[in-house]
């Protein structure tokens, strides 16, 4: 069985160090202040090649401490009737900006900052729906800019060594999967989490992860069945799918903003299975145990926060006039916008920006 993600550039070098120089330095460019975009900030401050150049907010005394706090020499937020983000994308210094406002804006921004020439990382969901994500592709690709979904652990040096071992034939034919992933997330209608008009539910901001371990070991599936709990304000706060493939395999993937559960995935195999310790979107310890035999099990320790691997390949790529990864080509995007364009017709969630 052949690899069904690509593997990274940097698992080919001799030190493996995401932080090690790989060309020119790049002036970078975060859009929003949030939790996701300070984690990613810390972690781009450790690439040699990487400028914090600029950071935009929608309020000034934001914007200006979050550039304070993590070393970004400008800050942009919004005046006189002018977004931040647009005043940022309008500097000619920056490069290649993050976006990690919530889902239902990256559409806006990411079009903005492609018709502005800048290469762009969006946090993922990639878009609300497949529509949307159809749309930048093809501007990214008529503009020759790079363009990448931030799904952060497919860079991972513990979840490419679990898709290396599952491709390898150790495990045998892959007949089943499970993954899941939850937390309870405290209530509000206006948090992104549970927002309508954020794209809030279970569905797009954290099923990327349990889907990855199938999409990771047995492709995208042939057919999806889906179940959730949708709240009052219609967003899904939990959902099960249940994936199927031509060859008989299938995955069950939770996810849920109500509960915890373990994080744990497992790949079963006609010889034996694989098991992640740690959260699945970041897994510390691979767990392998072939028919009856003693498990072996593999340990991993990540740089940073574990998004140094992702941020390096964008700056390679770009470095090298690449437009699109092959680790996390956009096509793959698109596949995954349409899936989750199927469960929310199952489960009947809707978007403000579907109507669009």
């Amino acid at each position: 069985m052949s690899a069904l993600i690509a593997t990274p550039w940097l698992s080919s070098q001799s030190d493996q160090d995401p932080q090690s120089a790989t060309g020119r330095t790049l002036r970078w460019g975060v859009i929003a202040t949030g939790g996701i975009a300070r984690s990613v900030s810390q972690d781009l401050a450790l690439l040699a090649d990487a400028e914090l150049y600029a950071v935009s907010s929608r309020g000034q005394d934001t914007a200006e401490s979050f550039a304070a706090a993590y070393g970004f020499g400008r800050s942009y937020w919004d005046d006189d009737g002018v977004h931040g983000y647009q005043r940022l994308l309008a500097d000619e210094a920056v490069d290649v900006v993050y976006v990690a406002t919530p889902h239902a804006q990256h559409h806006q921004i990411v079009l903005a900052a492609l018709n502005a020439g800048k290469h762009v990382l969006c946090e993922k969901a990639f878009t609300i729906n497949a529509r949307e994500a159809s749309e930048l592709v093809a501007v990214a690709r008529e503009q020759k800019l790079f363009l990448m979904e931030a799904v952060w652990s497919r860079f991972l040096p513990s979840m490419q060594r679990a898709f290396e071992i599952a491709a390898s034939g150790e495990l045998g034919d892959v007949h089943w999967v499970t993954a899941d992933l939850g937390f309870p997330a405290p209530y509000s209608p206006t948090s992104r989490l549970w927002a309508r008009q954020d794209g809030g539910g279970a569905l797009l901001d954290i099923t990327v992860y349990p889907l990855l371990w199938a999409v990771g070991t047995l492709g995208f599936p042939q057919t999806v069945s889906a179940t959730g709990f949708i709240n009052d304000d219609g967003v899904d706060s939990q959902n099960a799918l249940t994936l199927g493939y031509n060859h008989g395999a299938q995955a069950q993937l939770t996810s849920s903003l109500l509960a915890h559960g373990p994080r744990t995935a497992t790949v079963a195999g006609s010889l034996g299975y694989l098991q992640s310790l740690g959260s699945i979107n970041n897994p510390r310890e691979l767990v392998v145990g072939i028919g009856l035999g003693e498990l072996r099990t593999e340990p991993f320790d990540v740089v940073g926060r574990g998004y140094t691997y992702e941020l390096r390949e964008v700056t390679r790529c770009i470095q090298q006039g690449l437009t699109e990864s092959p680790v996390m080509p956009l096509e793959d995007s698109i596949k995954t916008m349409r899936l989750f364009d199927g469960v929310r017709g199952q489960l009947g969630v809707s978007y403000p920006n579907d109507a669009h």
